[in-house]
């Protein structure tokens, strides 16, 4: 998991946004300089690895995700390594 995210510098920024806090995909990409469709991408990988989770997937905007513990322990790894 944690090679998942370290293997691209982008997953690592989104990551790392996540890491203090739950946001929605606008605040990520806007804190990370990436495009928000990039940023949705990048989400939808992570989530397949269960590194983020979306909080109230039922809704169509305004969805907000956050790491799961195995995403945060992932982070720990990495961050401190």
């Amino acid at each position: 998991m944690a090679s998942f995210i370290k293997s691209s510098k982008n997953r690592q920024k989104v990551v790392s946004s996540l890491d203090e806090s739950v946001k929605t995909p606008s605040d990520i990409s806007d804190e990370t300089q990436l495009r928000l469709n990039y940023t949705s991408m990048l989400l939808g990988e992570l989530k397949e690895k269960d590194i983020v989770i979306c909080l109230n997937e039922d809704s169509k905007r305004g969805r907000f995700y956050s790491l799961t513990d195995d995403g945060k322990e992932a982070f720990k790894f990495i961050k401190y390594k």
